[in-house]
């Protein structure tokens, strides 16, 4: 009888292990989102993280009936990243980030995580969606 306790408390043991990896350590996916870069913050009562959002174009209802701006909120892993977004307020960037299943305090906030800009570029050098005339 101990012998079955001591292989059922490892399997437990080993379920735990995996249900946490996945959940909060396994890279769920990767991407790269573009947009107006709308705020970057420092906060936190415990662990201080960086957190940003970014306004892309186009629209989206978050409720029936409703129209709102499509929004990426984000948390940043690097102060040196957070650092140069902190400088770009306004400005139109590319962000490369991964998707976690869930956040954890010393990470941020949100599920995604910014780890690099793909590039820093002004609303001026963005060119109309809709031929002149």
């Amino acid at each position: 009888m101990k012998k079955f306790w001591t292989i059922f408390t490892l399997l437990l043991l080993l379920a735990l292990v995996f249900f946490v990896y996945f959940r909060y350590f396994f890279v769920f996916g990767t991407g790269v989102k573009t947009g107006e870069l709308n705020y970057v913050v420092h906060k936190g009562y415990i662990f201080k993280t960086y957190e940003g959002k970014l306004i892309q174009q186009g629209f989206r209802s978050g409720k029936v009936g409703e129209l709102g701006s499509n929004e990426f909120e984000f948390s940043m892993s690097e102060k040196d990243v957070a650092d140069r977004l902190m400088l770009a307020g306004g400005e139109i960037v590319e962000l490369y980030y991964k998707e976690y299943k869930s956040a954890l305090p010393w990470r941020g906030y949100s599920n995604f995580v910014v780890d690099s800009i793909v590039s820093i570029g002004t609303k001026s050098s963005q060119s109309p969606s809709f031929p002149l005339q």
